[in-house]
C-alpha cells in the first residue's frame, strides 16, 4: 500500500466505471474515491482522481508530490496528464511538484470537452518532476524546493502562487492574507526553518455590506467578467451559473469566495480593502475569486 498525506492507495488494480483500470483510495479506513492506475515503481502518467473533492484538503498535493518523487528517482524525464479534468486547480497543484513550459490556459483549453467525453488520451504537455521536500514546524509544516515556497499554519496554506480560492499568501518572509495586492493582515513571520513571530489570530471583518446580496445589475456584470476569467470552453456555462444564483458579501476568513448551497458568497474584504483602490482591480479580483467556485460548480453538476 502507498501511504501519503493521510491517504492509503491500494496498488491492486480494479475496474472503475469512469476511470477504467484504477486504484482505490482510502482515508481513515474508508474508501473515498479512486485514481487511474499507474506504475508506482516508474510513474509515467499523471493520474486522474475520480472525485477530487472527497480528498482531505492538501492530500492531493502530497499524492502528486509522491508521484513526482518516484518518477524522478526512476529517471522518468516527463509525465503527461491523461484524464477528463484539466482544470486550473489541477494545473496549479501540478505546478507545486512539476515544471512545465505550458501555461494554464493551454492546459485547460478543452476542459469541458474532455469532461463531456470522459477523455483518457494524453494532453501533449510535458510535466518534468521537481518535487518539494516537507518538514514539520510549530503549527504546521514548511515546503521547500530552491527556497521556501509554501508554509501551512494552523491548517491554512500560504504559498508564493496564491492557492485557488484562498486569500493566504507567502510574501517574502511573511504569511499574510491579501485582497489582490492589498494586504489585510499579517499572520506570521518566518525564517528559513521556523515561525519567528506569530501566528496571530485572523481578525473579524467589520463591513456594512456583510450579509447583503449583490444587486441584479452587478451580478450581471460579474457574470460577464467570470465568463472571461474561466477557460473559454466554460464561458457560457459560467455566465449561466452566476446569473442563476444569488451572491452575498460575507466574512469568509481565509477563503476568497465560497458556494453556500445554491448560492455564492464573496469575502467582503474585497469591498472594504480593494474597491477604494479602483473599480477595475476590484472587479477583476472578485471575478477571479468567483471563477474558482463557479468551475467547481459546473464540473460537479456535469459529473452528477
Amino acid at each position: 500500500m502507498i501511504e501519503v498525506g493521510g491517504l492509503v492507495v491500494h496498488p491492486d488494480v480494479v475496474s472503475h466505471p469512469l476511470l477504467g483500470d484504477a486504484h482505490v483510495i482510502e482515508h481513515a479506513g474508508e474508501p473515498i474515491t479512486a485514481m487511474s492506475a499507474i506504475d508506482w515503481s516508474r510513474p509515467a502518467q499523471i493520474p486522474t482522481i475520480a472525485e477530487p473533492g472527497r480528498l482531505p484538503r492538501g492530500s492531493g498535493t502530497l499524492l502528486l508530490n509522491e508521484i513526482a518523487t518516484r518518477a524522478r528517482i526512476a529517471g522518468v524525464q516527463a509525465l503527461r496528464y491523461a484524464g477528463p479534468y484539466p482544470t486550473p486547480a489541477l494545473y496549479r497543484s501540478l505546478a507545486r511538484s512539476f515544471r512545465t513550459t505550458a501555461g494554464e490556459d493551454v492546459f485547460c483549453a478543452d476542459v469541458l470537452g474532455r469532461a463531456l467525453r470522459i477523455a483518457r488520451d494524453e494532453i501533449a504537455i510535458d510535466f518534468v518532476p521537481d518535487p518539494f521536500t516537507r518538514r514539520p514546524i510549530a503549527h504546521g509544516f514548511l515546503d521547500r524546493r530552491d527556497a521556501i515556497d509554501r508554509v501551512s499554519i494552523d491548517h491554512v496554506v500560504f504559498d508564493r502562487e496564491a492557492t485557488a480560492g484562498s486569500l493566504a499568501r507567502l510574501a517574502g518572509v511573511e504569511a499574510v492574507l491579501a485582497f489582490g495586492e492589498v494586504v489585510w493582515t499579517r499572520v506570521a513571520t518566518l525564517d528559513d526553518e521556523r515561525i519567528v513571530d506569530g501566528p496571530h489570530a485572523i481578525p473579524p471583518l467589520h463591513a456594512e455590506v456583510l450579509g447583503k446580496p449583490f444587486p441584479s445589475n452587478l451580478r450581471e456584470q460579474f457574470a460577464e467578467l467570470v465568463a472571461d476569467a474561466v477557460p473559454p470552453p466554460l464561458a457560457r456555462d459560467a455566465r449561466d451559473v452566476v446569473l442563476a444564483r444569488s451572491i452575498t458579501w460575507a466574512d469568509l476568513g481565509t477563503r476568497a469566495a465560497a458556494r453556500d448551497g445554491a448560492c455564492f458568497a464573496v469575502h467582503a474584504g474585497y469591498w472594504t480593502h480593494l474597491a477604494p483602490r479602483g473599480l477595475a482591480p476590484f472587479a477583476l479580483a472578485v471575478a477571479d475569486a468567483l471563477s474558482h467556485v463557479v468551475i467547481t460548480t459546473i464540473l460537479d453538476e456535469l459529473t452528477r
